[in-house]
């Protein structure tokens, strides 16, 4: 064998599902939930065009957002949310207050909303006074962002690249300079000094970082703009100020939205002085703390702190903090917390203690007044996983467990890296740490560990089904084009949230997804982010199958190279076993619709089963006339059991199907009289044999699979010519039965199909001996007066209710059960399908036996 690391794609609910480790809470990370906040806030008025009226609007308040979509309600409901609607921004039409009257526009309420009329006019006189004291002190959406190229972008994507922002001095917080961004991912910002686009002096910083403010805020308070002290000798003067000039030039034109910094916090003030001592995450190399001292308080606001180093050639090490500074600490937080804490160069002493040091230096520790934040963990705990910057390579992020958890402070093992880093450690504010997956939804390399394999000599390519290139795919293109794609990050978040979509109850469910299942569903799923609502939906629907593993792996073969997709892992569990397989989602919103359409399709269903379209009455697919077994108006195949290859979807049977597990004989002591327990006998193998093994799980099995009795006369006699093993199918019993009455007795007296039901002997021995029992049985027998072939959905409800059965005509209803399917209904399927117990399962089959029966004797000729 040999062993060796491999790069492999990797996916964070596998290995948070093979390692058993936990991830961090998305709540944890402030700075990335205020990222994906949406640009437009609760609270905010907009005037919104009536429908069915035109030129006329009326104003309305956004209750809450979800991406590039609103949830409004009229002015004049207050509190009541009977009426809030959903719209996009993208295409509805809507505009700010105001809007209306620069253009000679009409504001009143809806005409076709009575209810909103008359509760305005019974407290005011006429719209306008209502509106005067609706909009008195409220906040309307702006203008840039419900027109133009910034209409419904979120906050984070309101930057684009080439934004100007000015960002302050890291050394002296009254200075500021101009920046451009480079990229921007998710809110991390790739900025360059203007008049200096040089690669290796880029930066990167999440937008809500206190050092950036929007051009011209420097000039609003009186602070000069210089170039950084430690570059300025790059360029000359006039090169700096002309490359100023011309940016500043640029950005006025297509100025950056204040709305960008509406969640930046403001900084509060601090009560440091000079002389103070801290401790302090080394602002160098961030994995010690070591002892600081405050060496300059600036303002207010600001003050300097420097590294402690008391030997004689020491360089200073600053940096510029506030009163929320990650990483500072008070004096006694590492004994406190059992934590190191690095001894100051120079300090000759082999113990550090604080007292004696304060006295050495004749300082004073900071008070901890000073550190409000010292002891908040934000729901982070040992173990947990997430992502984070790379200290040495600020570009790159990595897969990190945090190793231990102290107050505010984090110890992250980053892995991955080609040289091992110590643990690193970082504020629990800190905006260089994300959830898991934030790479992966911004299109970002994740840095993570490779995966030791171990491989024989003899090597072997095995390629599994959901691995396969697409055929329209170059052999030269890699597998994983959705999920390494580089998306626009101006683009991130609208176009990846689609609407509601919608689960029709009432549209045929196809043969794999039972009908009961379906109508429990809610209505409707979403709005949210594309890959999010759909791999909802999709889950229910496995979990409303037959056979769940059977949708699995039919689900992954909806495909398309086209697609803009992203890996999902879909489970499910079915008799004790759990199935998991990799599906491809996709991620716009462009694309959901046909997504669904392909998805039903592949289900055998109406195309309108989910998706954006709702069906409230009628379907236009016209799938109500639709049954479980007359679905070959969708598909022409046969589904009995559908293979993985499309050549086997076509209808190739002349691979011979896999050998099922040989089962032990069951045998069913019914202590009631049934004459037509030889019925049983007949049945196939996809509805009796459930001691299969394993792969055999995943196969559908099921009556919808049926072809329609209508059709088993045209097809009889192709079955009945088709190699079978052990018993051949209920259709083709019968058929036989229809065609052939007297060989029913043969039927029921073959020694192989004993074992799959009730055994016809036993029965048979039953009745030699009590005769009593016979004649009851005549009693018992049932006259039809129509043919059960030709029964609907209601007739077979109405016979259901007729019996003993009646509470189970509900069921009945519910999955479309016509009288062709009634005649191929039996135990285990009743049992599976109907999820009844056995004491019920029985009382109704022997109903359905009843009608077997008469069939044969009445109408089978």
């Amino acid at each position: 064998m040999d062993c060796g690391e491999e790069e492999v794609d990797f996916n964070w609910e596998e290995y948070l599902e093979d390692t058993g480790a936990t991830a961090a809470p998305h709540t944890s990370f402030r700075h990335v939930e205020l990222s994906l906040q949406s640009s437009f806030q609760p609270g905010m008025k907009l005037e919104v065009a009536n429908k069915g009226s035109v030129d006329t609007y009326w104003v309305a308040t956004i209750i809450t957002t979800c991406g590039q979509l609103l949830l409004l309600r009229y002015c004049g409901y207050g509190e009541d949310r009977k009426a809030d609607f959903w719209c996009d921004v993208m295409t509805a039409e809507l505009h700010p207050v105001g809007w209306c009257a620069q253009n000679d526009k009409t504001l009143q309420p809806p005409e076709d909303n009575v209810y909103l009329r008359a509760a305005i006019k019974e407290k005011y006189s006429d719209w306008t006074e209502f509106l005067i004291k609706e909009l008195t002190g409220s906040r309307t959406a702006p203008a840039n962002l419900l027109e133009g190229p910034l209409r419904g972008k979120n906050t984070v994507d309101l930057i684009m690249e080439g934004s100007i922002l000015e960002l302050r001095d890291a050394s002296e917080p009254s200075v500021y300079w101009a920046t451009q961004v480079q990229r921007n991912v998710g809110g991390r910002l790739c900025l360059s000094y203007v008049g200096l686009n040089d690669p290796s002096y880029y930066m990167w910083m999440f937008y809500l970082d206190t050092r950036l403010r929007p051009l011209g805020w420097a000039k609003e308070n009186n602070l000069p703009m210089k170039p950084p002290t430690d570059l300025c000798d790059l360029r000359s003067s006039s090169e700096w100020t002309t490359a100023l000039d011309e940016a500043t030039a640029e950005a006025l034109n297509n100025p950056l939205p204040l709305e960008v910094f509406k969640d930046h916090a403001d900084l509060h003030t601090h009560s440091f002085r000079a002389g103070m001592k801290l401790e302090m995450v080394s602002p160098v190399e961030p994995f010690h703390i070591c002892p600081v001292s405050v060496t300059k308080v600036y303002n207010e606001y600001h003050f300097q702190i420097t590294v402690d180093d008391l030997t004689a050639d020491a360089t200073p090490t600053s940096a510029v903090c506030h009163a929320e500074s990650p990483g500072i600490l008070p004096v006694q937080w590492c004994l406190k917390n059992g934590v190191e804490l690095e001894r100051p160069r120079g300090f000759e002493t082999q113990d550090f203690d604080w007292a004696d040091y304060l006295k050495h230096t004749s300082t004073e520790a900071a008070p901890d007044a000073c550190f409000p934040n010292a002891s908040q963990s934000r729901g982070f705990c040992k173990d947990m996983w997430l992502e984070a910057v790379n200290p040495l390579h600020p570009a790159e992020l990595c897969v990190a467990r945090i190793t231990q958890v102290k107050g505010c402070l984090l110890w992250l093992r980053l892995e991955g890296l080609t040289k091992p880093l110590p643990d690193c450690i970082v504020d629990v504010e800190s905006m260089n740490i994300f959830p898991v997956g934030w790479c992966e939804a911004n299109g970002y390399p994740l840095t993570h560990s490779l995966k030791t394999v171990c491989l024989p000599q003899k090597k072997i390519a095995v390629v599994q089904p959901e691995k396969q290139l697409a055929p329209s795919q170059s052999p030269d293109i890699p597998i994983s084009l959705c999920s390494s794609a580089p998306m626009d990050s101006g683009l991130v978040n609208g176009k990846y949230c689609c609407s509601q979509l919608f689960i029709n109850h009432r549209c045929f469910s196809g043969p794999y997804l039972n009908k009961g299942r379906i109508a429990e569903l809610p209505k409707a799923v979403g709005p949210g982010k594309c890959a999010v609502v759909l791999k909802e939906i999709l889950t229910m629907l496995i979990n409303s199958a037959y056979k769940p593993g059977r949708v699995l792996r039919e689900l992954q073969m909806v495909e398309d190279p086209q697609w803009n997709c992203q890996e999902e892992t879909l489970k499910a569990k079915y008799k004790g076993k759990s199935y998991r397989s990799t599906m491809r989602i996709v991620r716009t919103a462009d694309q959901v619709s046909e997504f669904c359409r392909r998805v039903c399709e592949r289900l055998q269903c109406c195309l309108n089963l989910f998706g954006p379209t709702f069906v409230s009455d009628k379907c236009p697919e016209n799938c109500s006339s639709q049954t479980k077994t007359k679905y070959t108006y969708y598909k022409k195949r046969k589904v009995g059991r559908p293979s993985l290859g499309e050549n086997a979807q076509d209808g190739d049977l002349s691979k011979p199907a896999r050998r099922r597990k040989k089962r032990k004989a069951i045998f069913v002591q019914k202590k009631r009289r049934s004459s037509i327990v030889g019925y049983h006998t007949t049945e196939s193998p996809q509805d009796s044999d459930y001691n299969y093994d394993e792969d055999e799980d995943e196969d559908f099995e099921e009556w919808g699979s049926e072809a329609s009795s209508s059709s088993l006369r045209e097809e009889a006699s192709a079955h009945n010519s088709l190699p079978r093993r052990g018993r051949p199918p209920r259709r083709a019993a019968l058929q036989r039965r229809m065609t052939h009455p007297g060989s029913e007795t043969s039927d029921r007296i073959s020694p192989r199909r004993t074992t799959r039901s009730v055994s016809y002997s036993q029965n048979q021995m039953a009745r030699d001996t009590n005769v009593k029992m016979e004649s009851t049985e005549e009693e018992d027998r049932l006259v039809l007066d129509t043919n059960p072939l030709q029964w609907s959905v209601s007739d077979v409800v109405d016979f259901i209710t007729s019996t003993d059965c009646a509470s189970l005509a509900k069921i009945f209803q519910e999955q479309d059960i016509d009288g062709q399917a009634l005649l191929l209904l039996t135990l285990p399927t009743v049992q599976e399908c109907m999820d009844l117990k056995l004491g019920p399962a029985i009382k109704l089959c022997h109903q359905i036996e009843r009608v077997k029966v008469a069939f044969y004797s009445q109408y089978a000729n």
